[in-house]
């Protein structure tokens, strides 16, 4: 069932309102894991134009490929101050907008690769977001996501199922996401999946359909 607005406006909130906390809240696993798969992701990226969903607070600035032009994008206004202020201080070369992935105002097959990093666990509707990324992708253009999903393992996914509405009513993310089949549905062709750690952190890499000779 498509997400409402008022899904959408919840989330922006939820985001809005942790923005302050959340380099504080991550900064452990970030450190200890979440560093290494970002840097992992953006050394697989192609092409000259390349767009960053979900920028947040800027946590992949550190791994941003030189001699690229890199647009960034959050719907949250808090979480993209922050951001902004972290590429003045160290002088990032990236153009930051405020947008929403459901609704991307670009043009269509505008960016070589896309990227996100653990974004699609918190859109209203991953699957319409993921159309849209598609849709600004050039034919034969990448997408790579960083995510965690729903496990396999039947224990860790009655667990995850469980808690997922607490952690989402919290702090926005739905852990309990099938992102890898997520993708698939939006019209995108899943080329590989990388394990990363418990069969929960996925490395996702897909391609946009070239258009037809």
């Amino acid at each position: 069932m498509p997400a409402s607005k008022k899904d959408t406006q919840a989330t922006q909130k939820r985001y809005d309102r942790i923005a302050p906390l959340y380099d504080l809240m991550e900064g452990l696993v970030e450190r200890s894991r979440y560093g290494k798969w970002r840097e992992m992701l953006w050394r697989r990226v192609e092409g000259e134009q390349i767009l960053e969903i979900g920028v947040g607070t800027g946590k992949n600035f550190p791994y941003y490929p030189a001699e690229v032009e890199i647009t960034a994008v959050d719907f949250s206004a808090r979480m993209l101050q922050r951001a902004r202020r972290k590429a003045e201080r160290e002088t990032v070369d990236v153009r930051l907008e405020q947008m929403d992935v459901q609704h991307l105002e670009f043009a269509d097959g505008t960016f070589d690769t896309v990227v996100a990093t653990f974004v699609f666990c918190s859109v209203p509707d991953p699957v319409l977001g993921l159309q849209e990324i598609e849709r600004v992708c050039k034919p034969g253009g990448k997408v790579i996501l960083l995510e965690h999903v729903l496990s396999d393992n039947q224990f860790l996914a009655w667990w995850m199922n469980l808690v997922s509405p607490l952690v989402s009513g919290t702090m926005g993310p739905h852990i309990n996401r099938r992102t890898v089949e997520n993708v698939g549905r939006s019209g995108l062709v899943v080329e590989r999946v990388t394990d990363l750690a418990f069969g929960i952190f996925k490395l996702i890499e897909a391609r946009k359909q070239s258009s037809p000779a």
